[in-house]
Order: C-alpha cells, then sequence, then structure tokens
C-alpha cells in the first residue's frame, strides 16, 4: 500500500513537466472548433539545459491538479518520523548511485538539442489531460493497462454532459439537481478520499469575501474593478510573450486558449512538453499577469528546480520521508495570483474554500442558491458549483470534491509561518513542502535553480505579504490559534 506521501508525489509529476530538455520554441494552440492556430515563434533565449517540470497546479488556476490512476484505497496522513541529516544524507548518496545511469539524469546534461520524435505537436493536443506514465523514468509509475492510459483525475471528475444538464438547470429556474455523465469510471475510492471538507479556515473565509463585498457591494462590481476588461486572444498571447520574456522562459511552455476549462487556467504535462491552458472566457486585463505568477512563476519554475534535485523521483521522495507538496505547493501559487495586485483581496481562494463547505453539506441546487449570498451572476454561481460537485452522478445529496480547499490552507500556512520561512530556498527546492525545507536546505543542488523575477528581492516580497494580511483583515494572533 502506498503511503499518502506517494499518493500525492504521484498527483504532482502527473500534471507538472518532467526533466527533460526540449528544442524551444513557443506555440500558442486556440480550442478546436475556433479557427486553429499554431503560432510558432523562434526563442533564441541561450536557455540551456532547462529542466521541464514535474507537476500540474494547479490548481493552478490557478490551478487543474492531479492523480494518477485510481486510487486503491483512502489513506490517512502520516508525519513523517524526525531524520537525523546524516540518515537523510546517506539515503540520498544511495539513490543518486543507483540512479546515476538513468535517462532521465543522463538527459539533463544532454544539451539543447533535443527534439521530439513521433506525431506532430499539433496532433498530441488531444491528450491534453491524458496520463503520460512514460514521461519520467523512475518517477511516475506506469498505468498503462491493456494499451490504454488512465486518464488523470480532472478527466475522470468532469462530467461529459455539462451543456446538456446546465441548460435543464436554468430551464427549471435553478431547481433542478443535474445527473452527470462520465467518460470514465470514477473510482468510489477517491470520491471518498475527496469528500471531506473541512471548515478550519471557514470564519476567515467567510470574513474575507464579506469585506470584499462591503468595498465594492457585488462581487460583479469586484470583478471589474480588480480585473479589469476581458481580454481579446490576441492580447493574451502578447502578455504571455510579454511574461515569459521577463521571467526568460520564452520557448519552454506551449500555451493553450481554451474555452472549455472548469478553472481559469492549468499548467499540464504532454509528452515531456509543458502545456498552459488558459481560460479565455476569465481571461481579465489587471489578473493576467496573477494567473502567470500563479502558473509559470509558481508551479512550473518549482518543477524545473525540482528536476535538478536529490528528490526529483517518487523513491527518493519516498527515501527522505518527504511531506506532500501540497498545500504549499498551491498555497504559494495562490499568494502569487494577488501579490501585486491593488487590492490583493483572496477572493477566490476563499469562495472556493467556502462553496467545497457547503457543497459537502448541501444539494447541488441549494448550494447554488447559498452562493447568491456572494455572487449574483447565475454563470459564474454554476461554474463554482460545478467544481465543488464534480466526480458525483446525482447531485441531489450533499457530497463534495474537497481538493479545492487547498488554496486557502496553503496561503494560511504560509502567511502563519512568513517570518521563518525562507521563501527563496522554498522556491528553489522545488516540489517540497515548507516544512521540510530546513531539513533539505543542506542535500539541494542549487547551482542552476532559478527564482521568479518577483521574488528576487526579499524585502519587497516580506512587504506584499504584509499587504496581504492587512487587506484580507488577517492577524498573527489569529493565525497563530488556527495553525
Amino acid at each position: 500500500m502506498h503511503s499518502t506521501a506517494d499518493l500525492e508525489q504521484r498527483e504532482e509529476e502527473l500534471h507538472h513537466p518532467m526533466e527533460r530538455p526540449l528544442r524551444q520554441v513557443f506555440a500558442v494552440k486556440e480550442e478546436p472548433g475556433s479557427c486553429v492556430l499554431l503560432d510558432f515563434l523562434a526563442a533564441e533565449t541561450g536557455c540551456h539545459n532547462r529542466p521541464l517540470l514535474n507537476k500540474q497546479v494547479g490548481g493552478r488556476d490557478e490551478e487543474e491538479e492531479e492523480l494518477e490512476g485510481e486510487i486503491k484505497c483512502r489513506v490517512a496522513a502520516m508525519n513523517p518520523t524526525c531524520t537525523s541529516q546524516r540518515k537523510l544524507r546517506a539515503a540520498t548518496q544511495s539513490l543518486l548511485s543507483s540512479a546515476s545511469c538513468g535517462s532521465a539524469h543522463t538527459l539533463r546534461h544532454s544539451g539543447n538539442d533535443l527534439t521530439v520524435t513521433g506525431i506532430s505537436l499539433a496532433t498530441r493536443f488531444s491528450a491534453l489531460c491524458v496520463d503520460l506514465p512514460l514521461l519520467g523514468e523512475g518517477g511516475v509509475e506506469s498505468e498503462v493497462e491493456a494499451g490504454f492510459r488512465k486518464p488523470c483525475v480532472f478527466a475522470t471528475v468532469k462530467p461529459c454532459n455539462l451543456e446538456q444538464e446546465k441548460t435543464k438547470f436554468f430551464l427549471s429556474d435553478f431547481t433542478y439537481n443535474p445527473h452527470f455523465e462520465y467518460s470514465h469510471p470514477v473510482s468510489s475510492a477517491m470520491l471518498e478520499r475527496y469528500n471531506t471538507a473541512s471548515n478550519r479556515f471557514l470564519t476567515q473565509a467567510v470574513r474575507i469575501l464579506e469585506q470584499a463585498l462591503r468595498r465594492y457591494s457585488s462581487y460583479e462590481k469586484f470583478e471589474l474593478a480588480t480585473g479589469g476588461s476581458l481580454l481579446p486572444k490576441n492580447r493574451i498571447k502578447s502578455y504571455v510573450k510579454k511574461y515569459m520574456e521577463k521571467e526568460g522562459c520564452v520557448g519552454e511552455v506551449v500555451v493553450h486558449l481554451s474555452e472549455d476549462l472548469l478553472s481559469r487556467a492549468s499548467m499540464t504535462v504532454m509528452s515531456t512538453r509543458s502545456i498552459l491552458t488558459i481560460n479565455v472566457s476569465t481571461a481579465r486585463e489587471f489578473w493576467l499577469e496573477g494567473l502567470l505568477r500563479h502558473e509559470i512563476g509558481t508551479h512550473y519554475f518549482r518543477g524545473m528546480n525540482n528536476g535538478q534535485q536529490p528528490w526529483a523521483n517518487a523513491s527518493a521522495r519516498h527515501a527522505l520521508n518527504l511531506r506532500p507538496p501540497n498545500p504549499t505547493e498551491e498555497g504559494l501559487a495562490s499568494l502569487h495570483s494577488v501579490l501585486h495586485r491593488k487590492d490583493p483581496t483572496l477572493w477566490r481562494a476563499a469562495l472556493l474554500y467556502y462553496t467545497v463547505h457547503q457543497a459537502s453539506r448541501l444539494a447541488f441546487a441549494d448550494l447554488f442558491q447559498d452562493l447568491q449570498r456572494f455572487v449574483s451572476d447565475p454563470n459564474t454561481r454554476w461554474d463554482y458549483c460545478i467544481r465543488a460537485k464534480r466526480g458525483q452522478a446525482y447531485t441531489g445529496q450533499p457530497g463534495c470534491f474537497s481538493k479545492d480547499q487547498v488554496y486557502l490552507d496553503g496561503v494560511m500556512k504560509l502567511l502563519r509561518y512568513r517570518e521563518t520561512i525562507d521563501f527563496q530556498l522554498l522556491m528553489s527546492l522545488g516540489k517540497v513542502s515548507y516544512e521540510d525545507v530546513d531539513r533539505l536546505r543542506d542535500l539541494a543542488v542549487l547551482a542552476h535553480t532559478r527564482l521568479p523575477h518577483f521574488l528576487r528581492d526579499r524585502d519587497r516580497y516580506a512587504r506584499h505579504l504584509r499587504r496581504i494580511m492587512e487587506v484580507n483583515q488577517l492577524s498573527d494572533g489569529e493565525l497563530q490559534a488556527l495553525i
């Protein structure tokens, strides 16, 4: 039976680019059904031997997260035992020695001229959310059975009859509880694992939402004032290219523009290539850079840095008894989403947390009505309800998909310990929990790790975190009592 850390690591590896360098190219692909555009730009960045990632995001969003195959049983969270630096070092050296001839390690030093063979890049987008177990040797275990690859969790829990059920729901005056169908069987064990909501930060979530409504009177006004107008596709592409130039990573990420995404964005991996999918229906001018800080500046960079570390694969993580990277990963990404905003209200993280909690107590139609407390627009409420109820077949009973609580959970824990966390080191170490930073410090390979631009000035970064605390009415005393 796999440990919790093993399962969480397999989840994280599923949606992050692995550590294989590729010939650099920048591509933007629009959703099939609109005019298809592959816009390849020459990438003269001089970026050599940049390992590609080890995850998605989350969720992003902000971010879509991950789970490889079916979860065989629900496992209890376990705290790693205290291990001496001597034992950690010995375990690390043993793992490095045994893996020294592996292709993942060899490729890391193979230069900048590796090309992708096989089917063309354009034909691979149909596999965007499919588990790719052969990406990294020794990392993700293969789940190929009878020639088929098991889909990732966000493929299995996305209903295939969304539009039909949305039409029924809206025609019923919002009283119908949708019956969802899924292209892939949804594991009962997986649903059980993510069917328990927390109320630990419910008070803080509600307070964040209510104080935003007091300032703006409605979510719609908050969205317009803080997010700005929706961006056309050509401006989204331009923003993304400029951000990549700022971070020095032009050509390392393929950008996919979509109108069929449950989140605002997601970072996935496809045939050793990192794919950033952006939901064009929610891409706003003042929020887009925060989205890119979330997906590229956090998930992508931490994934690349992770590929250089001794714990880059699942067996090494297990030997070092590392904690799961979440909620640190998504908490960090969520902080970076609002880091430079004029108003860094943690609205989305708070509403996702609240919605999951209420979904665990309410049927779909009742949840939809409950969210009117904070959001008037029916389409926006529908989107939040779908995220919280995904995985269910009949939504007329209480039940939730609890992964969306990870954002606020991670934010609160990072803010609680912000004075003692070395955030630059946390980024450089890759996919690790803030709780493991100190014990991994002496084992880390830091020579070629990369920091996003917004994390290079420690003092400025600390000021932004204090600003987030103030705007969201969070105090150190309150967080210390909670955590």
